[in-house]
């Protein structure tokens, strides 16, 4: 008789042929459907990415990147899968932006309806039964792929399901995704994305906003290097309290367009230097909307987190940096200049006294410390003045005439 494991995991495959059967029927849908020229994003599917500046061409401005020098080749964003769990202020702004920069695919997991909580902002109108959040997707951009998932990720079967899914739900059938972006709003779902990327050794980043919506934040972790949301974890979660128990009857949360946006905007930043290999990669970056304050910083990986696979990833990291050639660094050698022959003593030395020089110079004023004035204006001296006169110029110039 076959097992319940067995027919858990068979439930599974099917639900993923359905899911790979739905995005294939809403793209032929898409594809079939005539242009519209009064919708400025409806356009046909692009098989390759090209710089020609025509009107026709979304993918010009983006192009322009490898003609300026930015990055090495733009096209290549398009063979990465990144996984986006939950679809709120930050993650429905993230999945927007992935897809206008023309990623290769977008899954896209969350506890809410991902065709009420995102798209349907988009397009109000759209009926559900039809996939209304995948078609609007690709009229955005028809060459991105979508996977949705409308579920809770800390149960037990979801979150078996959540682990197959970003190991095995890249654009190559079997192989893991590229990136897990994280934008749920609880610690409960953070701590469950931890445990699927530390047993997986799956890269990710982490976002979140403050409860007063003025600050926020993005984290990347990679299990065994850095340090993951266990090793520092909140007070709430390492004092053991119900985060429950901290909200105010009759209070919620506050929630800013703004702050949602700029935090996803440099989470997808920070994937796009990640993924494309530009720029600096920040291990942890902050924003302060109070102090317009950005702080950035990086934290190693904890030796006695309490996620076991967190401190099995650190015995690997070391072990391979142990194996890692060491890098030799060249001090260099100051050259010293030595003169063949100097009979006559010349040397050379400056014309103005130290007396001079700190007559020449004014006060420096106090500044903060690592400023340094680049020169100073002296006070003025006072020399010898006539005295006022009635006397016109032409009289004045007559007795200078006589002397």
């Amino acid at each position: 008789m076959t097992s319940v494991e067995e027919l858990k995991l068979r439930v599974r495959e099917l639900e993923n042929e359905l899911i790979k059967c739905k995005q294939k029927r809403c793209t032929a849908m898409c594809a079939e459907e005539p242009a519209d020229n009064n919708h400025p994003h409806h356009r046909p599917r692009i098989d390759k990415m090209s710089a020609e500046v025509v009107d026709s061409n979304p993918y010009s401005r983006l192009m322009a990147l490898k003609r300026m020098g930015i990055v090495e080749d733009y096209e290549k964003i398009r063979t990465f899968t990144v996984a986006v769990v939950g679809v709120g202020g930050v993650g429905s702004v993230t999945a927007e932006m992935l897809t206008r920069c023309g990623i290769g695919k977008v899954i896209q997991t969350s506890h809410y309806y991902i065709n009420i909580s995102f798209y349907h902002s988009f397009q109000p109108n759209a009926s559900d039964g039809q996939c209304p959040s995948v078609q609007h997707a690709l009229t955005i951009n028809p060459d991105v792929q979508f996977e949705t998932h409308n579920y809770n990720i800390t149960t037990m079967d979801n979150f078996a399901h959540f682990m197959d899914r970003i190991s095995h739900g890249a654009l190559q059938d079997g192989k893991a995704v590229d990136l897990v972006l994280s934008c749920v709003d609880n610690f409960e779902a953070r701590m469950a994305i931890n445990t699927a990327c530390n047993e997986l050794s799956q890269i990710w980043m982490e976002s979140g906003v403050s409860e007063n919506a003025v600050s926020g934040h993005i984290q990347l972790i990679i299990p065994g290097e850095t340090a993951c949301f266990a090793c520092a974890p909140p007070l709430v979660v390492a004092a053991n309290i119900d985060e429950k128990t901290l909200k105010r009857e009759g209070v919620c949360a506050a929630s800013l367009p703004t702050t949602m946006g700029v935090v996803a905007g440099i989470l997808v930043q920070n994937v796009l230097k990640y993924l494309l290999k530009f720029g600096t990669v920040s291990h942890y970056l902050g924003y302060n909307a109070m102090q317009d304050f950005f702080p950035t910083m990086a934290m190693k990986a904890n030796p006695t987190c309490d996620d076991r696979h967190c401190r099995k990833r650190q015995d690997v990291y070391k072990k391979k940096e142990a194996e890692r050639p060491k890098k030799v660094v060249e001090q260099a050698v100051e050259e010293v200049v030595v003169h063949e022959e100097n009979d006559w003593g010349i040397e050379l030395v400056s014309e103005q006294t130290d007396q001079e020089l700190q007559a020449a110079s004014g006060p420096v004023p106090d500044l903060p410390e690592g400023i340094t004035v680049a020169y100073t204006i002296p006070d003025k001296v006072k020399g010898e003045t006539v005295e006022e006169t009635e006397q016109s110029l032409e009289e004045l110039m007559a007795q200078m005439r006589t002397m």
